[in-house]
């Protein structure tokens, strides 16, 4: 075994991890749901919003979310 194999320099050796475009894209879309799905009250889906609201209340109480 070679001193550089066993104590080298970490930092030198680490991979740089590239995240594509769409994967980016993906993750705003899914942090803008989460926003309106734990925020509606009724305002922005109006037609679905009861639906939802149940659908999400003990989760949005555990979360700390009001929503009423």
């Amino acid at each position: 075994m070679t001193a550089s194999s066993v104590g080298g320099d970490a930092a030198s050796t680490t991979p740089t991890i590239r995240v594509p475009l769409a994967g980016w894209l993906l993750a705003a879309v899914a942090a803008v749901v989460i926003y309106l799905v734990a925020q509606d009250n009724g305002l922005v889906l109006a037609g679905a919003a009861e639906f939802v609201h149940e659908f999400t209340h003990d989760g949005r109480h555990a979360l700390g979310v009001p929503c009423h």
